[in-house]
């Protein structure tokens, strides 16, 4: 079932840009919005975007400066795609699920499926049935409770959540599932930041980054930016960054690839930034080897002890350190029996270029490191992370203004909805104070996190997928096993904006359910309702649709969530109050989940408000000792045999996340296709290969191999022994069993392949 590859005969390549935005990324927002919204249409929603009265962009989770400082154009060119995206004026409905069936479809790809338009109406796949039909709203909520009331064990049904469902939504959908009886709430947390979270919980006792928006632009001295890509996933970072610059900040930027945002940034909304030479932002490049991060880390964790032994009391925060950490001594002797050269190797970087760095960081008071899924989705994820802990905690880089940990999120809710309890994990805690709201216990054994559903689906241990927004099919690995797992199911139930591949992997019947999306109105029968949204600096502010909605029959993801519950349980927990009023749900939320006191009155000020974390607002650290804890981390790496590469993924520059906008990647130079990958001028030498040539891409793994047809090979600067490739292309080679460490996300980022020339299998 798996999509089928286009040569990529049209593909072009030009090289890497070294800079960002400009008048070029004007030139394609307009573009692009116009095409899909018209001028009217686009007018009305992108000057309502991000501000106090507005909605809250669908794309990353930035985080907003002040109110009293935002930009009437508050938004990038990601998030003017993702706005038409999903304001287009383009219908999916009966007619063309009637002159569609589901096998045709299947054969399109996913940009194809995502550009038909908005889904309009709900639909119902019946077993056996060509085609998706008409179904009402009643009929869809009665025909799911019956579903999930035929089974004989509540785990036999599964509840996936994507990271743009607000925070009410999230919310009322925990608690579904959590009163049908299982705690089976897998997100698509589970596949990015979970090694963060899983890192910073266990040494600083709270799961979440601990720094604010001004902590970049105001304070900090020397900004880190460690396996993440500014100017493609998180493009408004790029002002953040160039306000921190222009008050004499330093930045280093440590990639395996050269990055246009790292580049001269050209501000599209100054003069300075649109006819000048623009902001260079990164004033030194570190061309890590794919998974030498930890290396990195440990090395410059080594160069820092060793002037600390060289000249006591010079480097390091000793009165934090003895104040508030443990497991220093332990770590420390780690250090000192790490050998250079292997940090060397692992790294793929020079001890001189190293010890450059930790210069840098010496004379810098405050220092702040970032990170997004260039590290997290490895085998020694969370290890790579508590070494990042470590590199912090040693001159005291933790609880004070511009300095701490900033794993930079990229669903714009996807830190939320964990907040609202979308974890199949949460504490008793959390648990005991649902029971104690709402009147009923609700489970305790943990649930499947995304991998294990996968698995448990495969396995016949799922009868009931049900999914709040996102692509699952797409966005997760092994793409066959998965989408044959999906297909496994008795009932698949997606509530989604647009038709996408998950809707065409379908179980034995299917619902599509269309809800409304961020740009729209909400009215419900108290009036017209907003949603709250939390960034990734932990701001929650609220979120106000301003376009009609796109079809009379769309319901929002609350009024969807309600509706289940109403027709599984009647009214018992209130479902009908919280679907007519949202006040309601965030009532509830005041007294389930910490940080949400007096939520309606605060979330209503202008910019929100944000929430506690300890380890940043009192050096307080909730751990089992109290204390932050220092750990040992040895540097490993993938191995990887002779004539093999490691492939990391990447996303272009015209996509959001499973969501491709176009087949232009502007700033790697790639233009008409994304069947690439990314070789090194030496590595094509060694493999017989040249530029433009057309290969298949073979991962090794444990259970046998992965085949991805049909890529065309360009020359880039990748280190030595390094490749890349697009996601979810490459998604079909990544392992199901491949993940991190502790915390089991897939590890798409480390992929042992070896590259052929097309069609020797």
């Amino acid at each position: 079932m798996a999509e089928q590859p286009t040569e990529p005969s049209g593909t072009r390549a030009s090289g890497p840009r070294r800079s960002s935005v400009g008048v070029h990324g004007i030139a394609e927002s307009a573009r692009y919005s116009l095409a899909e919204m018209g001028p009217r249409r686009s007018l009305l929603t992108l000057l309502s975007v991000n501000h106090v009265d507005g909605f809250d962009c669908p794309s990353c989770a930035w985080g907003e400066p002040d109110p009293e400082h935002r930009k009437a154009a508050e938004f990038c060119e990601n998030g003017v795609k993702a706005i038409a995206w999903e304001a287009t004026r383009k219908r999916v409905d009966t007619t063309f699920f009637a002159e569609h069936s589901v096998a045709e479809l299947r054969e399109r790809d996913g940009h194809w499926l995502e550009s038909q338009g908005r889904l309009a109406q709900p639909m119902h796949l019946a077993p056996g049935a060509a085609h998706y039909t008409p179904i009402t709203w009643d009929d869809a909520f009665e025909l799911t409770a019956a579903r999930l009331r035929d089974l004989n064990d509540p785990n036999r049904a599964v509840f996936y959540t994507s990271g743009r469902t607000s925070n009410e939504a999230a919310f009322l959908y925990q608690l579904l599932a959590r009163r049908f009886g299982t705690n089976n709430l897998p997100d698509c947390s589970n596949m990015c930041h979970e090694s963060s979270g899983a890192a910073l919980t266990e040494t600083l006792g709270a799961g979440k980054g601990l720094i604010s928006y001004d902590d970049i632009t105001e304070h900090a001295d020397l900004i880190i930016i460690v396996g993440q890509n500014p100017g493609t996933s998180h493009p408004r970072m790029l002002t953040a960054l160039e306000q921190a610059k222009r008050r004499g900040a330093r930045i280093i930027a440590a990639n395996p690839l050269p990055e246009a945002g790292f580049g001269r940034f050209h501000n599209p909304q100054t003069a300075r930034g649109l006819i000048g030479p623009g902001t260079r932002l990164a004033d030194r490049h570190l061309p890590v080897r794919v998974n030498g991060d930890l290396a990195l880390f440990a090395g410059l964790n080594r160069a820092l002890i060793d002037r600390e032994d060289a000249r006591p009391g010079s480097v390091l925060d000793h009165d934090f350190i003895d104040r508030y950490c443990d497991g220093f001594e332990a770590a420390v002797a780690a250090w000192r029996a790490l050998a250079w050269s292997r940090i060397e190797t692992l790294s793929g970087l020079s001890r001189r270029r190293i010890e450059a760095v930790a210069d840098e960081v010496i004379a810098a008071d405050r220092v702040v490191v970032c990170w997004a899924m260039g590290l997290t989705q490895h085998r020694n994820a969370v290890a790579t992370l508590r070494e990042i802990v470590d590199f912090l905690l040693l001159r005291g880089n933790i609880g004070r203004p511009g300095t701490g940990p900033a794993p930079i999120r990229g669903h714009s809710n996807v830190q939320g909805d964990r907040t609202m309890g979308i974890w199949e994990r949460m504490p008793d805690a959390f648990l005991d104070r649902l029971r104690d709201e709402f009147g009923f216990d609700p489970p305790r054994a943990h649930g499947l996190d995304t991998v294990d559903s996968i698995r448990a689906m495969r396995d016949g241990e799922v009868d009931v997928f049900i999914g709040l927004g996102g692509n699952f099919a797409s966005a997760t690995p092994d793409t066959q096993v998965t989408e044959a797992a999906l297909a496994n199911c008795a009932l698949t139930v997606h509530i989604a904006t647009k038709l996408n591949r998950s809707h065409l992997c379908h179980g034995t019947e299917a619902l599509l359910l269309p809800c409304l999306g961020r740009t729209e109105r909400d009215r419900q029968a108290s009036g017209e309702q907003f949603v709250t949204v939390e960034d990734t600096m932990a701001m929650v502010h609220a979120s106000h649709g301003r376009l009609a909605p796109g079809s009379p029959h769309l319901r929002s993801e609350v009024a969807i969530v309600a509706g289940l519950g109403r027709a599984l349980f009647g009214d018992d927990l209130g479902w009908r109050a919280m679907r007519d009023d949202y006040a309601v749900i965030r009532r509830h939320i005041e007294h389930v989940v910490p940080g949400f006191h007096a939520f309606e009155e605060r979330v209503r000020q202008p910019g929100g408000f944000m929430l506690p974390r300890a380890p940043r607002d009192s050096r307080t650290f909730p751990t089992d000792s109290g204390k932050a804890h220092f750990t040992v981390n040895p540097p490993t790496a993938a191995e990887v045999p002779e004539g093999h590469l490691l492939l990391t993924t990447v996303r272009s520059h015209d996509q959001f996340n499973t969501t491709v906008y176009g087949f232009d990647d502007r700033y790697r130079g790639i233009s008409g296709g994304r069947r690439v990958v990314f070789l090194n001028q030496e590595d094509l030498r060694e493999l017989h290969l040249h530029d433009g040539d057309l290969v298949d891409l073979v991962s090794v793994n444990p259970d046998g191999e992965r085949r991805a047809p049909g890529f065309r090979a360009v020359r880039y600067p990748t280190p030595r022994g390094c490749a890349a490739a697009y996601y979810p292309e490459a998604n079909t080679l990544v392992a199901l069993d491949a993940t991190a460490e502790i915390s089991n996300t897939p590890a798409t980022k480390s992929i042992v392949i070896r590259v052929e020339p097309a069609g020797r299998s």
